[in-house]
């Protein structure tokens, strides 16, 4: 018994060393090639050989008579590296890469000293980066690799830099532990990393990490091809697509885990709207105003009095914006004031007449706006005059504005489900893609900032509400019991409490036979406070 243990035990290692061989030689083994590397008779590796091939750990290349890995070598792997499926959540953005740049796009992950390439999605051109599946490659001279290192807390990254043989692969190859720690530093603060024909001579790569909604390194992706067509300015550019496709593709892996909804919506008492929109609430009053912008309607909620109506107005309500003497309604017709319920709304004169697509009051009191200008859109301070001061040019209309704490300003565009964060003299202009949301989870509709940095919106069609992180990875989703949110706002006691408004106008019947509450305002609690909605500071006759 114990001698056929034995046999076993060496049968098995023999195995394992001719999986080994053929898996570091990238262009394959022939039998005579394996006999002489391995010292095994013929027979014993023909029938070492024949098992591998049956299981599909094993191929042979007919035409050129060598062994190569099999298949299920990378099932293995992928099996192996799933956490959820890296592979599966990466796909969508790999192609998408290719299809921006031409190049080949990769994903890869950490494993020992070394990358580890699980997935590839090949260029368009004749000439490419053509890396094989499986293949292992250093960490200091690839993108991926850096880029990976950036990614990991300082104690271990340090420990493994200390550990990583620099070994020079191109005359550009860093050998130096010391600038190889001061890049590593450059790539996390700036969230990508550049292989400039450091691995291989001609080639070019960029590429980010995929970190999950717990900090945790999951891998990198990254875009390779010649150095005649990625230049020094176009890895420039590529860089923080990469470093965007990168966090979409650890938002997936981590809605695997997302934490549990701490509350669900509740419907308050009242009527209901056919589009319930700009839920504003005001510190002054201690009240929630919302709208019903289509049969045009101000609400007003308290704990108190719960959900009346404030007052009604001719005209659809373009938006709605809290005054000092209570709420200013902009309307294609001229804006008004409403101030109390026994209070007709008030018209202003020499208000702006311009069409405002989206609008929201800075901490000064200043008000901020989205308007077209031509074939684009600017976002800028909207003075009482109606001009424009500053501000940023947009290729794409916004519906909805929010100040965050570190004085940028947060702009939801549904047509492409971006969010983009605005800052002065910002680089690219100040626009930057802070997330983008894909169309089968919803439009963007609405937005409002927490005081941990995160940034809300409601999903119109998607049933839910879902939070940003600071860093724009989706790290919450709360459900809503109708299709259509259309907006959402903090109040309440230390405004913990989230309102979202609702519509009914445009849902189909048999949906809402099964979503009656549509066109109700409904509270949640999210678990975070928000921060405070300020009042425009404009006199008013």
């Amino acid at each position: 018994m114990g001698s056929s243990s034995h046999e076993g035990t060496a049968a098995l290692d023999k195995a394992l060393d001719v999986l080994d061989a053929i898996g570091q030689a990238p262009q394959g083994l022939s039998q005579a090639e394996l006999s002489a590397r391995l010292q095994l008779p013929r027979t014993t590796l023909y029938r070492l050989l024949a098992a591998l091939v049956a299981r599909g750990l094993v191929r042979r290349d007919p035409l050129r008579r060598v062994y190569g890995l099999g298949l299920r070598c990378f099932e293995y792997a992928r099996a192996a590296f799933a956490m959820p499926d890296l592979v599966a959540a990466a796909q969508l953005e790999l192609r998408s890469l290719r299809d921006l740049t031409g190049e080949t796009a990769y994903l890869c992950v950490l494993d020992g000293l070394e990358s580890l390439l699980l997935e590839r999605c090949d260029g368009a051109h004749s000439q490419r980066s053509a890396s094989a599946l499986g293949q292992r490659k250093p960490l200091h001279c690839t993108s991926q690799g850096k880029a990976m290192l950036a990614a990991l807390p300082a104690p271990a990254r340090d420990a493994l830099i200390k550990e990583l043989p620099l070994t020079a692969q191109t005359p550009r190859t860093i050998t130096d532990r010391r600038r190889l720690q001061a890049e590593v530093r450059l790539v996390a603060s700036r969230g990508w990393a550049i292989d400039d024909e450091e691995i291989v001579p001609g080639v070019r790569c960029v590429g980010a990490p995929v970190v999950d909604g717990e900090g945790k390194l999951r891998g990198a992706i990254s875009v390779a091809g010649p150095a005649f067509r990625l230049t020094h300015e176009r890895l420039e550019l590529l860089g923080p697509e990469l470093v965007q496709a990168a966090r979409r593709v650890g938002a997936q892996l981590q809605a695997a885990r997302a934490d549990p909804a701490p509350g669900e919506a509740e419907a308050v008492e009242g009527e209901r709207a056919f589009h319930g929109a700009f839920p504003r609430w005001s510190a002054r009053r201690q009240r929630l105003l919302w709208a019903d912008a289509l049969a045009p309607a101000v609400h007003a909620w308290t704990a108190e009095s719960h959900d009346r109506v404030l007052g009604d107005t001719d005209g659809p309500i373009e938006s709605l914006l809290l005054h000092a003497r209570g709420a200013l309604l902009v309307q294609a017709e001229g804006w008004r004031l409403l101030g109390g319920a026994d209070d007709p709304p008030l018209p202003l004169s020499g208000t702006p007449r311009r069409r405002l697509l989206a609008a929201c009051v800075r901490e000064d009191g200043s008000l901020w706006a989205c308007a077209a200008e031509g074939e684009r859109w600017r976002v800028a301070r909207l003075k009482p005059s109606g001009e424009f001061s500053g501000g940023w040019m947009l290729g794409e209309p916004v519906a909805a504005l929010a100040w965050n704490a570190q004085g940028a300003l947060v702009a939801a565009a549904p047509a492409s489900g971006t969010l983009y964060r605005l800052e002065a003299g910002g680089p690219g202009g100040g626009v930057r893609r802070l997330a983008t949301v894909p169309r089968a989870s919803g439009r963007l509709s609405g937005l409002a900032v927490d005081a941990e940095g995160g940034v809300w919106s409601a999903l119109r069609e998607g049933w839910s509400v879902v939070r940003f992180g600071s860093d724009g990875a989706v790290d919450r989703v709360l459900g809503v019991p109708v299709p259509n949110p259309t907006d959402l706002a903090f109040g309440g006691p230390g405004l913990r409490q989230l309102f979202v408004t609702s519509a009914r106008d445009g849902v189909p019947l048999e949906t809402l036979a099964n979503a009656p509450l549509s066109g109700r305002l409904f509270q949640l609690q999210p678990g975070v406070a928000g921060l405070p909605l300020h009042e425009v500071d404009w006199p008013v006759d």
